[in-house]
């Protein structure tokens, strides 16, 4: 009965894992829209398929990027996402790559209570100032180890462990105010782009690139560096 009980159980993240996240490679009924969107939002989400043969999708009302006077990039993930997870080292290299007119950084997806509970932990660790000793092992957790960090508390541990943060201070602030206000925003900021899957590239708050629209996750990379080009060209 246990064995069979646990069986279960690893199934339901197995499943939890692989329908909220897609590059492309899941079929579209593995997309997912926040449950929280509105009708209209959901009816003018665009497709991941690209526009007009292009390998990138126009985002029908540009959003405002944090800083006018750089290039924006960001990338909209998930830490339970597998494809998030494969394309965060190629991610990373690219990223130190950058020339210093753009400015790239993440915002969490979130459309379910386990996304919000990472998207926390995120910004907790921005907080902090140790996202470069706990980014990488809570990906590990969650797609290596099977440890779904569900909670505050298995949380706690992993940044305990890797950055020496004490679980009191780690808990004040998962918890703070300052933490849940940059959740909500990076929950409005992924509805504003429409976006429909994990990971996708935000170009200068104008475009979005996914793994399908673009023909994989190291196309993606080379889809963001002609659109970064042709914001520098239009600057």
């Amino acid at each position: 009965m246990f064995k069979k009980m646990f069986s279960l159980a690893t199934v339901f993240s197995f499943l939890l894992l692989v329908s909220a996240c897609s590059d492309g490679a899941e079929p579209a009924a593995a997309k997912v829209v926040p449950p929280a969107a509105s009708a209209a939002q959901t009816q003018a989400q665009p497709t991941d398929a690209g526009d007009k043969g292009e390998r990138f999708i126009r985002i029908a009302q540009p959003v405002r990027t944090s800083n006018p006077d750089k290039i924006e990039v960001v990338e909209v993930f998930w830490y339970g996402c597998s494809h998030c997870f494969h394309f965060d080292p190629m991610l990373e290299a690219w990223n130190k790559q950058l020339p210093a007119d753009v400015d790239f950084h993440r915002s969490p997806a979130m459309w379910n209570d386990l996304m919000v509970v990472h998207a926390k932990a995120y910004y907790a660790a921005l907080t902090l100032g140790v996202l470069d000793k706990v980014h990488e092992p809570i990906f590990n957790a969650i797609n290596v180890d099977r440890n779904m960090l569900k909670d505050a508390d298995a949380l706690a541990k992993l940044f305990t462990e890797h950055a020496g943060i004490d679980a009191d201070t780690f808990r004040k602030t998962f918890d703070s105010f300052g933490v849940n206000s940059q959740v909500k925003q990076a929950d409005a900021r992924a509805r504003s782009y429409g976006i429909a899957g994990t990971p996708e590239l935000i170009i200068n708050g104008k475009y979005r690139v996914t793994g399908r629209s673009a023909g994989g996750r190291a196309e993606m990379l080379e889809v963001a560096e002609e659109l970064i080009a042709k914001e520098r060209a239009a600057k």
